[in-house]
């Protein structure tokens, strides 16, 4: 587990892959739990520690998220991610190389329970909600290419379902159209940057999660990126 900022209302961890932020229906331990036994042992904490989840990544997502060390903290980060006030980019592996190298993408999202998954479409339909991000291509190698994307609202497998629709799934993301999985059932999506106004000390917070480490094709294209900048 990675702590990339903590103070005392709030913490921020990159997530490794396969990690679940909150409880669900597999009982795997969450993030926030495993935060909150690390804490308690840490600082030797007699009661209880408080851990709220304020957002949240998809199992097979890696990368920064934030979390709640205070009732206070939570009611308002709670606020900022509603309001748009917490702005988060991305990192996507795509095969497939975009038309355009920088676009924003609007799409009408319908979401169905019973396969948990997301559609896109460009027209409006009953019960879709209104998509939109914007994506730029920032590196490439022979066989991958490397989007980073900026979220302009949250809906379900937004990034993962909006790329799959212009062509360039997630690589790993058999869900939406990726022809092979990766090998340690992640999929090449990065939650690599979180900027915000901190909800109690009004100080800016900018934070950067490394890419997922011993993966030679995340660190060719962090290089890439890098030369590009």
């Amino acid at each position: 587990m990675e702590i990339l900022y903590e103070d005392n209302h709030i913490i921020i961890v990159n997530k490794a892959s396969g990690e679940i932020v909150q409880g669900d229906k597999t009982g795997d331990e969450p993030l926030s739990e495993t935060l909150k036994r690390y804490i308690k042992e840490r600082d030797s904490k007699p009661g209880n520690v408080f851990m709220g989840v304020a957002h949240r990544l998809d199992r097979p997502v890696s990368g920064v998220v934030v979390f709640a060390k205070t009732s206070k903290a939570l009611a308002r980060l709670n606020a900022m991610f509603a309001t748009g006030d917490v702005h988060k980019t991305y990192w996507a592996v795509t095969a497939g190389l975009p038309a355009e190298p920088q676009a924003t993408l609007t799409h009408y999202i319908s979401t169905t329970e019973k396969n948990n998954k997301s559609y896109a479409s460009l027209t409006p339909k009953t019960g879709a909600k209104e998509a939109r991000l914007a994506y730029k291509l920032i590196a490439s190698t022979e066989r991958y290419n490397l989007l980073e994307v900026t979220l302009m609202t949250g809906r379900k497998h937004q990034i993962r379902v909006q790329l799959s629709a212009i062509g360039c799934p997630v690589k790993g993301d058999l869900k939406y159209g990726a022809k092979r999985s990766n090998p340690d059932g992640s999929i090449s999506l990065h939650a690599r940057r979180i900027r915000f106004i901190h909800p109690v000390s009004k100080k800016e917070i900018d934070v950067t999660a490394p890419v997922p480490p011993g993966d030679a094709l995340w660190k060719a294209l962090e290089e890439g990126a890098s030369k590009s900048e």
